[in-house]
This record gives structure tokens, sequence and C-alpha cells, in this order.
């Protein structure tokens, strides 16, 4: 077993009390006070989250636009300069390769921001698959990344900076924003379902920046948060999580992502005959919402049941800090997937009665 990567930020976390773990090769915080914390702090006031791990490939060049629209399932050409965008990037089967945010920052020059565990993977594939004039850069070891969110991070952030950040709307960003000093691209986007910015810059900036964002929300708390509240509250605003609720052998429509797929889009992509496919003949498994009525907790890979047949399985369950109930993500057979159904969850050898229940379970109120 090799060495665990570090992020730049990892001499920070002792400091304040961070406990790491091996997340995908990388040796991270799940947790620095405690998850339900941490997650009940990004709720209802603001949490601060490395995710330096995470990939920053760019793309450029005179061809790059035709490049992404052969390579990502969105319709890239929508996109104008400081815009972001979900996506997914699928191989021939359809099956899921990553999903990812796709940046604009000017014609001809691309973001990409993957997974950390893809990053090896995706960068093989877009050099395996490049047509025309396109250079490709890994710049990921080049890169740190901040994540502020919650209800108040747009106050947090607006105390070090001059720049006006209601007007970097949902989805959008700017370049070049000085922060307490530092050169950075602030982008209003997040995985937590709050409101929210990610800050990227250079290795030094971000290890800065990461102090001063805490000192100075500190009265408003603001709290270090780990890996352990990114999930809880990804999951409970029903974010997709590669891995498990995506993989190569789920497809994008499978996983309920449909939204950033465009069929009728003029650009083939990879993979979309294959998915142009299965939504005609009927998606055969679809990711839907559980709550638990016995007592119990869904954990991925848990299979679920109606009757004695197995129709599918958890891909993510807790129990919801914000709700208090016992729910979960599962993918299961389409024909099986009505709200109100009553299905079992097999955990440790038996089987507990569950529902199927709307998905996302959380949606912030503004």
């Amino acid at each position: 077993m090799g060495q665990l990567k570090r992020t730049p930020l990892f001499d920070s976390y002792a400091r304040y009390g961070g406990k790491t773990i091996d997340f995908g090769g990388w040796e991270l915080p799940v947790q620095f006070s405690s998850i339900k914390d941490e997650h009940e702090a990004v709720r209802t006031k603001a949490g601060l989250f490395d995710v330096s791990h995470m990939g920053e490939i760019f793309v450029s060049g005179p061809d790059s636009l035709s490049y992404l629209q052969k390579l990502l399932t969105n319709d890239v050409s929508k996109l104008q300069d400081g815009q972001a965008q979900y996506t997914a990037m699928c191989y021939e089967d359809g099956g899921t390769i990553d999903d990812l945010l796709v940046y604009k920052l000017e014609d001809e020059r691309y973001l990409l921001v993957v997974n950390a565990s893809n990053i090896d993977k995706d960068f093989e594939w877009m050099q395996k698959h490049r047509e025309g004039e396109v250079e490709l850069d890994n710049a990921s070891e080049r890169f740190g990344l901040l994540a502020l969110q919650g209800p108040l991070a747009e106050k947090v952030l607006a105390a070090l900076t001059k720049e006006d950040l209601s007007a970097i709307r949902p989805f959008r960003f700017k370049d070049q924003v000085e922060v307490a000093g530092q050169q950075v691209l602030v982008s209003r986007t997040g995985y937590t379902g709050e409101d929210g910015f990610e800050i990227y810059g250079s290795p030094e900036a971000v290890t800065a920046l990461w102090d001063r964002i805490l000192e100075t929300g500190e009265s408003e708390g603001l709290v270090p948060a780990g890996l352990g509240a990114r999930d809880t509250l990804r999951f409970e605003a029903g974010l997709a999580l590669y891995g498990q609720e995506l993989s190569k052998d789920i497809t994008p429509l499978e996983a309920g992502i449909g939204f950033a797929v465009k069929l009728k889009k003029e650009s083939d992509f990879i993979g979309k005959q294959a998915l142009v496919d299965q939504k005609e003949a009927g998606v055969p498994r679809k990711s839907v919402g559980i709550e638990m009525i016995d007592k119990g907790i869904p954990r991925h890979g848990y299979a679920v049941y109606k009757g004695d047949e197995k129709i599918g399985e958890v891909t993510t369950g807790t129990q919801s800090p914000t709700l208090k109930k016992n729910i979960g993500l599962a993918l299961l057979d389409a024909k099986h997937n009505e709200l109100g159904t009553e299905v079992d969850v097999e955990i440790r050898n038996k089987r507990l009665k569950a529902k199927i229940i709307a998905a996302p379970f959380y949606k912030r109120s503004k």
C-alpha cells in the first residue's frame, strides 16, 4: 500500500482537531468536532471544507468546444464566459466515467473539475479521445480548493473581499478575485444543498485563506467541516456520489441526473446512442428515496426486496441529521419505484420494512 496523498492544508487539520481517514488514497479529515455539529452548522450558519483533493483539468485550443461536446453529456455550447455547468462523461455503453463541473473561462478555454479518485482515469480517457487542436493540462497538483457553504457563507466571505459577491449567481464564477490579499477564482457552487462558494487558488493561497476565513467567520458560527458532514449534507440534498449513485455500471439516467444529459444536442457524445436506446426502451432502474419503517439504518450495498424478489440495493443511507429519520437512496427496478411502495431492506441478515419516498429529502427554503 502506497503512502496516502495529502492536500496543502494537511498540517492545519490538527490545529482544529481534525480526525483523518483514508479517502480514496487521500488522508483527509472525516470530522473536526462532530459530524452532526458540522452538518447543523452548514444548514444553519456556515462550514468550511478542504476539498483540495478534487482534480482540475484545463482544456484549451480552437477545437476545445467541439471536443468537449463529444466528451460530455450536457450541452457545453450553452455556456457563456463566467458560467459553470454540471455534466457527466460516459463510456460507449452509457456507463458513467465521472460526474464533473465544466467552467467556461473564455472562448477556447475551459476548466473541468473532476472527482479525486477519478483524476488519472479521466485524464487518460480525455487524452485517448483528443481530436483537433486541443491542449489538455492536468493542473490538479497546482490547485487547492476550499468550499465555504451555508446561509451565512456570503456574509463571511464578503468581509474579506471588495468583490460584489451578490453579483456571482448560482453556477456563475469570477476569476482573479482578491480575497484577503490572495488572487483566487470564486464560484457560487457547492455540494451541500446550501448556498455558498468554492474558492480555487494556488496551494499557498488556499492555505492562507483557510485560517483567515475561519478567524473571520468564527463570530458568525462558522466551523471547519470534514468529509462526514459533506456526505450527509449532499445525501440529504439528493446529490450523487461517484462510486455509489454513479459508476461504470450505472448510467446518468438511472442515477437521476438526466437533467445533465442532453440527448437532443446536435453533437454526438460518447455513450449517446446507448442512452437514447435506454430511454426509448424505458430506463430499467431508477434512483429513489427510501425511509425505514422498522428500526434500522440502510447502508450502502444493502439488498432491497419486494417479496422474495431482489429489486435493487441501497447506494447511500444514514440517519438524517436534519430529518432525524433513517433514510437512503436506492437503485431499484423501475417497476417497483412508485411513491409509497413498501419494500424490505436486508440489514444484518434480517429483512426490515421500508417505504419509497420522494427525493431529494431536503431543499433549502430560498
